[in-house]
């Protein structure tokens, strides 16, 4: 299924898609179980790193795995928050997309809404910098969701690298920040580079 995702994508001159979504069947009356795998974390991982493989084995085309992480409800998502023990976290929540981004390497990750434990995913340091990057090795992009409302300068923090879709209120967050020094240049030059490799790996570039 994956390898004909990416062979579509490649004759449309689609460079990526954002899929698939790794989140668990937490609630049958959940918006978006048609999208979730299952409700067991190694299944779903599994699941997600072979269409993820598939999907790239065509040059240029990408996949972004979302909605990192506890994206348990449709409903209010961008204000709940989602209140987890670390060890439900772990070998729930966190385990499929922990295997997707070892055995895969998708090019791209997106956040979440929700909050977790009170913060939002795309402000969480632990969840971002500690975990995704340091402790899984993540080299990828990782970018919000459509029209978050993280501050720039939190997102910026935790390695992430870009806010979508790129409002004119994100942007000008970013200069406020860099000039008031709340944003440092390294941060968003790492962020720019980041950017910049997915860019240089999209079929876009390839053609």
């Amino acid at each position: 299924y994956g390898e004909n995702i990416g062979d579509e994508s490649y004759y449309l001159g689609v460079d990526g898609w954002y899929a698939p979504a790794v989140n668990m069947h937490r609630t049958a009356f959940s918006g978006r179980n048609s999208e979730y795998y299952s409700e067991d974390p190694l299944i779903t991982g599994k699941m997600a790193a072979a269409y993820v493989r598939g999907m790239q084995s065509k040059a240029g085309v990408g996949a972004t795995i979302k909605h990192f992480c506890c994206n348990n409800q449709e409903d209010n998502r961008v204000a709940v928050s989602e209140n987890v023990s670390e060890r439900a976290l772990r070998e729930i929540y966190l385990r499929g997309f922990e295997i997707a981004v070892k055995e895969s390497a998708p090019l791209a990750l997106m956040t979440s809404y929700n909050k977790l434990n009170g913060t939002y995913s795309g402000c969480r340091h632990d969840l971002i910098t500690d975990i995704l990057r340091c402790e899984w090795g993540y080299k990828g992009l990782v970018m919000t969701d459509w029209g978050t409302q993280y501050d720039p300068a939190a997102a910026l923090h935790t390695q992430v690298d870009m806010m979508m879709p790129g409002a004119d209120a994100d942007r000008d967050a970013v200069l406020t920040g860099l000039t008031d020094g709340s944003i440092t240049p390294a941060e968003v030059r790492r962020a720019a580079a980041r950017v910049l490799t997915l860019i240089e790996q999209s079929l876009t570039a390839k053609l």
